[in-house]
């Protein structure tokens, strides 16, 4: 069975209290092209950017829950696989009012190849998703499910504050297109970035951040 899905998921936005350390996350970025770390993108309260061309996830599973942050809860969408591969990602974060700056945006951008084995590689990969926008198709899908049962992908991720009755989704394989989409984290058991550009731009917006 396959399904066919073209829309969003909104919800309110939260204020932002804080703002990202552009070091510390450059750093983060470094290890990451090198494959020296398991993946954890937690931006101080504050969502960021993503974008693809595709992404192709096996075992994938989606659920509702609310992340603790520095300026309260925020609900999200946790989307889930077991392993993705994902075409032309960008990442990208805005710090604002830097004294002597202003604003500055860190854009990541990776695996920007037609050959699969340097698109970017991620297993266990959870992405607690604000907003999103893309074309999906799922193959073999349960929708409707409790999170308490679901029996493909990684499971909740330890952390999350899941209802066990509340509603959820899953599926074998999901493969998403033109992807954009707005997200509190991002973690994964590895997050193999081949091709990795690192830039930090001033300003924000349109042809500085990812969309």
């Amino acid at each position: 069975m396959e399904s066919q899905v073209r829309g969003g998921t909104r919800w309110k936005r939260f204020a932002v209290v804080m703002v990202p350390s552009v070091a510390a996350t450059a750093a983060i970025g470094v290890a990451l092209a090198q494959g020296a770390l398991a993946a954890s993108f937690s931006v101080s309260g504050q969502q960021f950017k993503v974008s693809a061309d595709k992404l192709t996830g096996t075992g994938f599973s989606q659920y509702g829950a609310y992340d603790e942050g520095v300026g309260g809860n925020h609900a999200v969408a946790v989307s889930a696989f077991d392993k993705a591969t994902i075409k032309n990602l960008c990442q990208s974060v805005v710090t604002p009012n830097i004294p002597l700056v202003g604003t500055v945006t860190l854009r990541l951008e990776a695996g920007d190849s037609e050959d699969t084995k340097k698109q970017v590689k991620a297993d266990q990969l959870y992405i607690d998703i604000a907003d999103l926008e893309a074309d999906a198709t799922f193959k073999d899908i349960d929708i409707g499910v409790a999170a308490g049962t679901i029996d493909k992908g990684p499971g909740i991720k330890s952390g999350d504050h899941a209802s066990a009755g509340g509603f959820a989704q899953q599926a074998n394989r999901a493969v998403l297109t033109d992807v954009e989409q707005t997200a509190w984290a991002t973690t994964a058991g590895t997050f193999k970035l081949s091709g990795l550009h690192m830039s930090l731009k001033k300003g924000a917006g349109e042809g500085v951040e990812c969309y």
